[in-house]
C-alpha cells in the first residue's frame, strides 16, 4: 500500500494514526499540494486534489480519511480494532467521527484561515461565532469523556483518530482548560505511541516549513 499525505494535514494525521494503530506496512508518499509540480502529478491520481489518498494493494485508489481507516480495519487483522464489533458502538464511533470532522476540524481551519490574514481583513464576528460553536461541541465531548476512557468506551477507535489531530490546535485557539475530562484525555493521548509518531513527523515538517505559506487543510 502507498499513502499519499502531508504531515501537517489533520486528515492525513488521522489516517497515519489508523496506519500505526493497525501496524500496517505502507509506503509513505509525502505530497505537498502547494508545490505546482507535485499538485499536477497528484491530480492524475485524484483529480479533486485532496489528501490523503491510499493506493491499495490491488492498485485501486481510496480517498477520504474515514473510508481509508474503515478499509484498514476491515483488511488488516493486527493492531487495534478501530470499528467496534458491537453495532451500536460502531454507530457511535461513526457519529463522533463525522461530528469531529465537520464541526471541529473544518471549523478550526476556518479560524486558522482568518488568523492568517492581515487584521484589517479578518471577519471578527464570524470568528467569534465559529469559536462559540466549537465550545459547544467540546462541552459535549467533555460530557462524553466523563463516562469513557477513550471517546467511545475503553478501546481506541476511528473517532479517536479523528479527534487527536484537533486537540493541540483547539487548546491553542480556545479556552478549554476548564474541561477536566477533555484535559485528561489530551494528556493520555500525548502518551499514545501512534500519536507520538504522528506528532514527531509533524514537528519535523513544521520546522522545515516556511512561515506565511498557504495553510494545509
Amino acid at each position: 500500500m502507498e499513502l499519499f499525505y502531508h504531515p501537517l494535514s489533520r486528515y492525513s494525521q488521522k489516517v497515519l494514526l489508523g496506519m500505526y494503530e493497525k501496524q500496517a506496512n505502507f509506503y509513505p508518499r509525502v505530497t505537498d499540494l502547494r508545490d505546482p509540480l507535485q499538485r499536477q502529478a497528484f491530480s492524475k491520481l485524484n483529480p479533486l486534489g485532496k489528501l490523503p489518498l491510499l493506493r491499495c494493494s490491488d492498485g485501486s485508489m481510496l480517498p477520504e480519511s474515514s473510508i481509508i481507516i474503515e478499509y484498514l480495519d476491515r483488511h488488516i487483522a493486527s493492531g487495534s480494532r478501530l470499528l467496534p464489533p458491537d453495532a451500536d458502538d460502531a454507530l457511535r464511533v461513526r457519529l463522533w467521527d463525522r461530528i469531529i470532522d465537520n464541526d471541529i476540524s473544518n471549523q478550526l481551519f476556518l479560524i486558522e484561515q482568518q488568523q492568517s490574514m492581515a487584521p484589517e481583513h479578518r471577519n471578527e464576528l464570524a470568528m467569534a461565532q465559529v469559536r462559540q460553536r466549537l465550545l459547544l461541541v467540546f462541552a459535549g465531548l467533555d460530557n462524553e469523556l466523563a463516562h469513557s476512557h477513550w471517546l467511545v468506551g475503553d478501546g481506541f477507535s476511528l473517532a479517536d483518530c479523528a479527534l487527536l489531530p484537533c486537540l493541540e490546535p483547539a487548546f491553542t485557539l480556545l479556552p478549554l482548560l476548564d474541561l477536566d475530562n477533555l484535559c485528561r484525555y489530551r494528556q493520555q493521548a500525548k502518551l499514545r505511541g501512534s500519536w507520538e509518531l504522528v506528532a514527531e513527523e509533524a514537528q519535523l515538517a513544521a520546522a522545515d516549513d516556511i512561515s506565511g505559506v498557504k495553510l494545509i487543510p
